[in-house]
């Protein structure tokens, strides 16, 4: 089928797009790759279409009158399909509301000289004629001649040469046949039932990157209850004007948890046999528990809204305890309980990755556990440390979980805006929206220097750079307050906001000792607060509820699943460099420097024997590197290496080294406490020299630290952690 034809059945209402599909989600991106492979003449994918006398619903409203014989519906293919009949009428798609279109791919501009495709840019496109809309091409609105008399007059009357004429001509002309290439379409027969046709959508969806399992799912679940999408979008709308932003995944993988109890395995959602349990449990969520849930977080947890959470899957635990409870509704020590969980979850990164298993893990705990959030606690725990040192938000942007804590926090204990005296949690209108604003403003910590003219703080310095955009310089201000304040200097501003509001730097955890208002004493400023802070937080976390040692154990193959974080690490072998077939001494120095960055920062868990992947490769390799090839060789070889690097008084109290064993295969597990003093190391530089180095854990990876971000580091977590 044509492109032109394609889009002229659509406009027909001879094809339709079925309600289960997606929304359209390609972006201004994607367009230009489209267009540009189609003026190249490259592929660029088929059509799956199901030509049917039973059709589900479909989208934009249309209703099938059986009268009128079979219609056919555009089951895979419909992005593309949609983002053409946006370029070439410049017109909504008859199954879309202007509304539902989120990326406008309209708009979008060529060079009819060189094919170059862009959108809009007013410098480059204003007074250049060889710039024309895309559409207006495709609607015949552009002439050739017209083109070249104001291209002429641009250029001084200067005579358009025949090729240039002819090129020109020939692009437009390229463009405009575009309508006229062939969509290859597949056919699903006429004979196919629904369950079938949406059978063979998921099968061609499955087997490219398309569609999520959730989407996949849902698109099941809109095949035997056709009002399902339809439904969920409107309980999404309701709740998204009051600031909770959700997707349809997370309404499909909330309808797992309730009613499969599981986070992981979508195909249960397939069968039509799930219809009247889906259909009774949405009815619960969507009248009382979403509701219940986000009202609890509000009122109870200071969120206001979606924006503030860091992993919103943290929700389908909760969401699946409120929804089991008879009432749906939880008492005082549960909610305690909830929201200390929910706190932890955020700050300790519980669904950064594995989120299926991870949720799998955790539904189940809700489903069957007499004290679920305490042993989903102690999860957490047994993955990373839960208390907060103030080492922690040395160099953390706003954009970490800290941050969202620290905020919660504030409402909590009745903070106000340090400019208007307006309690955070109470801010109504626009202008008294709540921002975070520097304290130290950045542009006066740029510029400002010394008696000596020598600069305090190297903007080109990452250490420096981070410590300006660390979120201990941020305070919460409305809009309006923050827009007065500008870049007023720290010392001016803290001084009026204490004649103002007496309590208000206290009630954002501001050091108020003065001294450390001025620039100069910026890094010691940051420090105190930093202390400060995360003393206060350890004490609302730890009174928020008092929860039971219930001990839940985390395997180590879990441990492993969640893959590497910030306090834990995979090596595959301790010193065998596989690829070369030889035991390489470098190797043993990544070991030893990872060992290092451990103790400089939080401490953290060594794997060796297990692949960056999460795959257990076991220790023979190393084993048979050594005199004797077993385990005891192996462990002697290593306290030898930690010995040899940071004494033999570091490793006693400071590391604890294991061997389990995990499908059947021996593996190193080194536990590295955080520590007490500073560990430097010395590595080989890439011409062979020996040099000091010192690194600190940051992300999944090891940091080297230079000279002066070493001495910054070092003075703000070794001087008081």
């Amino acid at each position: 089928m044509k492109i032109r034809e394609v889009i002229d059945k659509i406009d027909e209402h001879h094809l339709f797009v079925p309600a289960f599909q997606r929304e359209y989600v390609w972006k201004r991106k994607d367009a230009k790759r489209l267009i540009s492979s189609l003026i190249k003449d490259y592929p660029t994918g088929t059509m799956l279409t199901w030509e049917t006398t039973n059709p589900p619903e479909l989208k934009g409203g249309y209703v099938y009158e059986s009268t009128k014989g079979a219609v056919k519906l555009i089951l895979d293919g419909q992005q593309r399909i949609t983002t053409l009949y946006l370029l070439i009428t410049g017109e909504i798609p008859p199954y879309y509301k202007e509304e539902e279109i989120l990326n406008d791919v309209r708009g979008l501009y060529v060079n009819v000289e060189t094919l170059t495709l862009e959108y809009y840019k007013k410098n480059q496109m204003e007074s250049d004629p060889l710039w024309v809309d895309i559409t207006d091409i495709f609607q015949g609105n552009v002439n050739v001649f017209d083109i070249l008399e104001k291209f002429e007059a641009k250029n001084d009357s200067a005579e358009v040469s025949k090729d240039m004429q002819k090129l020109i001509y020939n692009n437009i002309t390229s463009i405009d046949r575009i309508k006229d290439r062939e969509f290859i379409e597949q056919i699903i027969p006429a004979k196919a039932n629904i369950k079938e046709a949406i059978d063979i959508f998921y099968i061609v969806n499955a087997s490219g990157v398309n569609l999520t399992d959730a989407e996949l799912a849902l698109a099941q679940i809109s095949g035997y209850w056709s009002k399902a999408r339809e439904e969920f979008k409107e309980k999404l709308e309701e709740l998204k004007a009051r600031g909770w932003v959700f997707s349809l995944d997370f309404i499909v993988f909330i309808l797992l948890a309730v009613t499969h109890q599981q986070g992981s395995k979508m195909s249960k959602l397939h069968s039509a046999d799930n219809k009247e349990n889906i259909q009774k449990a949405w009815k619960i969520l969507k009248d009382r528990v979403l509701d219940y849930t986000c009202n609890l977080l509000q009122s109870q947890a200071y969120v206001d809204h979606r924006d503030e959470i860091n992993s919103v899957y943290a929700l389908i635990p909760i969401i699946t305890y409120v929804y089991q409870k008879p009432d749906h509704k939880l008492s005082e020590e549960e909610i305690n309980k909830v929201i200390k969980w929910f706190y932890y979850s955020q700050v300790r990164f519980r669904y950064i990755s594995q989120l299926p298993q991870k949720l799998d893990k955790d539904i189940g705990i809700v489903s069957k556990s007499e004290n679920p959030f305490d042993e989903l606690l102690n999860l957490i725990e047994a993955e990373r440390p839960l208390e907060i040192k103030p080492s922690e938000f040395v160099g953390r942007n706003i954009a970490h979980p800290l941050f969202s804590l620290m905020r919660w926090y504030f409402k909590s204990k009745g903070a106000v805006c340090l400019g208007t005296g307006l309690k955070l949690q109470q801010n109504m209108g626009e202008k008294y929206s709540l921002e975070r604003d520097h304290i130290f403003a950045y542009a006066r910590l740029k510029n400002s220097r010394d008696e000596n003219d020598e600069v305090y703080y190297d903007m080109d310095d990452r250490f420096d750079y981070s410590l300006a955009q660390e979120l201990t310089n941020r305070a919460i201000l409305t809009l309006d307050a923050n827009r007065a304040k500008s870049d007023m200097n720290a010392h001016a501003f803290l001084t009026s906001v204490k004649k103002k509001y007496p309590n208000a730097l206290s009630l954002q955890c501001i050091p108020e000792n003065e001294e450390l208002w001025k620039i100069e004493n910026y890094k010691e400023f940051l420090q105190k607060r930093r202390e400060i802070l995360a003393e206060e937080l350890n004490y609302y976390l730890n009174n928020i509820s008092i929860t039971t040692d219930v001990k839940t154990e985390i395997s180590l193959e879990e441990l492993i699943q969640s893959g590497e974080h910030g306090f834990i690490e995979f090596k595959s072998t301790m010193r065998w460099n596989v690829r070369e077939a030889k035991v390489d001494k470098k190797m043993e120095e990544i070991i030893i420097k990872t060992i290092s960055a451990f103790s400089n920062a939080q401490g953290g868990k060594l794997l060796i024997g297990v692949a960056d992947s999460g795959e257990i490769l076991g220790l023979q390799d190393d084993y048979n590197s050594l005199r004797e090839a077993n385990k005891d060789y192996f462990e002697i070889h290593l306290n030898n290496l930690i010995n040899s690097a940071f004494g033999k008084d570091f490793a006693p109290g400071a590391i604890q080294i294991h061997f389990p064993t995990i499908n059947e295969e021996e593996i190193c597990e080194i536990s590295i406490e955080a520590g007490n003093a500073p560990l430097y190391i010395d590595v080989t530089s890439k011409n062979g020299l020996k040099q000091r180095g010192f690194f600190v854990r940051s992300g999944n990876s090891s940091q080297d630290l230079d000279i002066d971000e070493a001495a910054s580091y070092i003075q703000n977590r070794f001087t008081k952690n």
